[in-house]
């Protein structure tokens, strides 16, 4: 098996230098909602954003300054390793299975959309494979365990 690779955002050149304005929780909803068929949902009281009905993103953390990206194990680990200032994996097994803050007064808009369009991207892939391809609403509310607890 051909082993995937992910291009992990960064900030060079010139993109560094015009980019100084830090992320926030409003920037992370609307970068997010922005992408095909994302929707806004809560689980256990935090914004989530879905695809399908399925977990991409959260705002659990927003309180400690991250956003939360649902990516696979391989995609965290070249994320964190590429910009450790600003990825670093979820505590615990979330973080094991490849959930991921970002620092959003570190990041600028161009990281953002690009941390959750990969986040974005997994997650439709995942609803492809596992036939899951309904558009349906996101849940509200729910207390079921998140997506993706059970790998």
């Amino acid at each position: 098996m051909q082993k995937a690779h992910y291009r992990v955002p960064s900030r060079s050149g010139n993109a560094m230098a015009k980019s100084t304005t830090m992320m926030t929780v409003a920037n992370f909803r609307r970068i997010a909602l922005n992408l095909k068929g994302a929707e806004e949902g809560s689980h256990m009281g935090a914004a989530d954003f879905r695809v399908g009905g399925r977990i991409f993103a959260t705002l659990a953390s927003q309180s400690q300054g991250y956003g939360n990206l649902m990516l696979t194990p391989e995609q965290q680990a070249e994320f964190v390793a590429g910009q450790p200032e600003l990825f670093l994996p979820v505590a615990g097994g979330w973080g094991r299975m490849g959930s991921t803050h970002i620092r959003l007064e570190k990041a600028d808009e161009a990281i953002l959309s690009s941390a959750l369009r990969a986040a974005w991207k997994t997650r439709v892939a995942k609803n492809e494979k596992s036939g899951n391809k309904k558009s349906g609403k996101a849940r509200s509310g729910s207390k079921k365990p998140l997506p993706g607890s059970h790998l």
